[in-house]
């Protein structure tokens, strides 16, 4: 398949889908820090704590996933009278493209994931949460609020992680709504009995086929019969099996069977990985995309996510590089939005690098850009290079630049070896950049004193470092062109 051809005009219109997701939602936390001995009390690590994090987890991640593809979505879920079901309520508040109708159950604990992580190893998962039916006042609060949001929906997302939401009570209202309303449904299964999801899209992984068929599913024969079996048992439209590193499986009565092998180029985290495929294959098919399609812009927006740390995000600008990665093994892969970069960025800290970043216009490369940049790279693993736009660009510099366009100026420098990303920044300092990045290193030319480096004092606030460069004497770009545009002397 060209993904290039075949693909790339159904990424385009991601964007324009609502996607109603029901499930169960949970709150995942992080506990970051550094490991330099074991307890006294019992031979365990001791944990020395330098950051924490949350975010949305189970259903969370799914909406997360539509929202960064530029999707609109409406979660329905449960939470908690709690601090954990608060602060799910201000994760969705702060995140635009996610709206939601959450169900308050007193005396219910909000599913919480608690990490304790040092440098990229997990050392424990602790887990608060309570597994239980719903009471049937929750139960009609539920179908209310999927009664009430599923006119706005292209499609619906059930994401069951079995904690109790999608009680079969709960699935016929949703299915029967979604009938009603002429709504395709995608489920991701927990339960091994497939005909609770009533006739919709089923994307289990490999081991929960292998449940529900009581089958063995370890080659593209048998997973195809397994899931030929579901198909003519449950009545389900279509399966999608995700199957790790083995790619991933579409078999239904229309489509036939296809199958998808694997797109990761690095494997570093598969947790979350099932939340990306169903919230791209859900976009893809509310789209009006067909189920091929759908199923191959998932697999290689799995390939992307699994390369990341943590319950992570697909963003517009991956996918889009992935589709077209043989014409972007040049100087344009190293080119990042902000977002992106920033994935990339604690990809790399998760490998253990130090990040170092400098930042300047660029504009007509020297040599002392070289050296500028070369001695940055020496002072890091990887190195962010932050590059002003044309406006900001004008706006220092005057009317009369840049000489080259933003673009021009970024694939120069990400063709330089010592370059491993471009960032373009639109303000006059690179500070936002520099605080969302938090780089091990910042690099600057020795024309500036410490205090002068914008950044600094955040950078030096969390122990990175300073670097001031040597300068190559006589190099300035607004010199050279300076001499350029100095009429030459005719001799006689």
């Amino acid at each position: 398949m060209d993904h290039t051809q075949a693909l790339g005009p159904l990424l385009e219109k991601l964007a324009s889908v609502r996607v109603l997701c029901i499930g169960d939602v949970m709150l995942d936390r992080f506990v970051y820090g550094a490991v330099d001995r074991v307890s006294p009390e019992a031979p365990i690590p001791v944990l020395r704590i330098e950051r924490e994090a949350q975010m949305l987890g189970g259903a969370g991640n799914v909406v997360r996933n539509i929202a960064a593809l530029g999707g609109r979505a409406t979660l329905v879920a449960t939470v908690g009278d709690d601090d954990a079901g608060r602060s799910i309520a201000r994760l969705i508040g702060d995140q635009s493209g996610i709206d939601a109708s959450l169900v308050t159950v007193s005396g219910r604990a909000t599913t919480l994931k608690l990490r304790y992580v040092a440098g990229n190893q997990q050392l424990l998962r602790a887990d608060h949460e309570q597994v239980s039916a719903l009471d049937q006042d929750a139960t009609q609060r539920l179908c209310a609020a999927i009664e009430s949001e599923i006119a706005d929906a292209d499609i619906v997302v059930l994401s069951d992680y079995a904690k109790g939401v999608l009680s079969p009570a709960v699935i016929q209202c949703a299915c029967k709504a979604a009938a009603k309303a002429g709504k395709l449904v995608v489920a991701d299964p927990k339960s091994t009995d497939f005909t609770r999801y009533q006739g919709s899209i089923v994307t289990p992984n490999a081991k929960e086929l292998a449940a529900a068929s009581g089958m063995p599913v370890g080659d593209d024969a048998l997973v195809d019969a397994a899931a030929r079996k579901v198909l003519g048992t449950t009545g389900a439209k279509a399966i999608l099996v995700t199957r790790s590193e083995r790619g991933m499986t579409l078999v239904s009565k229309a489509a036939g069977t296809h199958h998808f092998p694997t797109e990761a180029r690095e494997v570093f985290d598969v947790s979350g990985a099932g939340d990306t495929v169903l919230a791209v294959f859900a976009l893809a098919l509310g789209a009006g995309g067909e189920l091929v399609d759908a199923a191959a812009l998932a697999n290689v927006a799995a390939g992307i996510v699994v390369g990341k740390a943590g319950t992570a995000v697909v963003r517009p600008d991956e996918l889009a590089q992935a589709l077209h990665a043989a014409d972007l093994k040049g100087p344009e892969a190293k080119i990042r939005t902000f977002d992106s970069a920033l994935d990339t960025v604690a990809r790399w800290r998760a490998r253990g690098l130090k990040v170092g970043f400098t930042n300047g216009c660029f504009d007509l490369i020297h040599t002392g850009h070289v050296s500028l940049l070369a001695q940055a790279r020496a002072a890091c693993d990887r190195l962010v290079v932050g590059l002003n736009t044309d406006a900001s660009v004008k706006r220092l510099k005057g009317p009369s630049r840049p000489v080259n366009t933003e673009m021009a100026r970024a694939i120069v420098l990400a063709a330089l070896e010592t370059v491993d990303m471009v960032v373009l920044f639109d303000e006059e300092t690179p500070i936002k950049l520099i605080e969302a990045v938090r780089p091990d290193a910042l690099i600057k030319g020795a024309d500036y004193t410490v205090d002068q480096v914008v950044g600094a004092p955040f950078v030096q606030s969390y122990g990175g470092r300073v670097v001031l460069a040597a300068l190559t004497p006589g190099q300035s770009t607004s010199n050279t062109i300076a001499r350029m545009a100095k009429p030459a002397s005719v001799k006689s």
